[in-house]
């Protein structure tokens, strides 16, 4: 497997860490305020982690346009996805934005990029979105709400836009740079629900724990890990390869909360690796993306 492949599914295992830590928070934890805490934490630490390594300069011109898309996408992914998931439930709602984020990234990053996925990543796509949709709804009681639904669809939308613009950002700066200005700007957009909801819970050590780990390990090392992988590859195929985040939220149900796995269950994980498997011995990026003004 390629080094950029592995880069992007460690990500995807820092993400898939994001369920658990959320039910271990406090009562009182409101999804939104869990988000935006969550993007503070994790873009001062990627602005630390940056500045440490000298990625940033004083006085740096940045494309004005892909950043403000790219930050402004990231902020949206929050609030479209936590909206989407209250309005038609965990399991409609994450299916509906993880499964329709490569999709959507496949199209943006043709019309925008030019990069062309290939059968192999559609084929190994419909896999792992298949294979997605069997683990998050086996065992679940389904609610379908159109406006969930369509908050859920944005989500996936927002998360291919941050790709897209970020890959752009990528081929001039430094991954470390980019995820820190993207961040930050993100959690300035989102700056205002700290102010407009209760914060309470954050003042308990579990509470303060959460949001770390969820800024840290869930912001800070993955999306590092997401850009420096998003470098040397197509967006659509790291979307792809992102889908490993519900597989590795099943695996921590079963080994730290004791969940059972059903057989529609195991068949869905079997399918997010042949998924993943197929997209990661691809043709490199090189071969798949269209080499004009790509």
């Amino acid at each position: 497997m390629k080094r950029g492949a592995w880069l992007v599914l460690a990500a995807a295992v820092c993400w898939g860490t994001t369920g658990t830590a959320q039910a271990l928070a406090p009562d009182g934890a409101q999804p939104a305020s869990v988000g935006a805490a969550r993007l503070a934490v994790g873009g001062a630490a990627l602005l630390a982690l940056a500045a440490g390594r000298g990625a940033l300069y004083w006085g740096e011109r940045w494309p004005l346009r892909a950043t403000l898309v790219a930050a402004g996408s990231m902020a949206a992914y929050q609030l479209c996805f936590f909206a989407g998931v209250a309005k038609t439930g965990v399991a409609v709602g994450t299916i509906v934005a993880i499964g329709s984020a490569p999709l959507f990234a496949g199209v943006i990053g043709f019309l925008v990029r030019g990069e062309r996925p290939g059968r192999r990543w559609a084929a190994a796509t419909v896999l792992a979105v298949l294979g997605c949709s069997l683990l998050v709804a086996a065992g679940s009681s389904l609610h379908v709400d159109p406006v969930g639904m369509l908050l859920a669809a944005s989500a996936g939308a927002s998360y291919a836009l941050f790709a897209v613009s970020s890959k752009g950002l990528l081929e001039d700066k430094p991954p470390e740079a980019v995820m820190a200005v993207v961040f930050i700007l993100g959690a300035l957009f989102l700056a205002p629900l700290l102010f407009t909801t209760d914060l309470a819970w954050l003042e308990q050590p579990r509470g303060l724990g959460v949001v770390l780990h969820l800024g840290l390990v869930t912001v800070a090392i993955a999306y590092t890990l997401f850009a420096r992988g998003l470098r040397q590859m197509p967006v659509a195929t790291a979307a792809t390869l992102s889908l490993a985040e519900p597989l590795t939220a099943a695996m921590l149900g079963v080994f730290l909360l004791g969940e059972r796995l059903t057989p529609i269950e195991i068949s869905g994980i079997l399918m997010i690796f042949a998924g993943l498997a197929l997209v990661s011995a691809g043709p490199s990026a090189r071969e798949n993306v269209v080499d004009a003004g790509a």
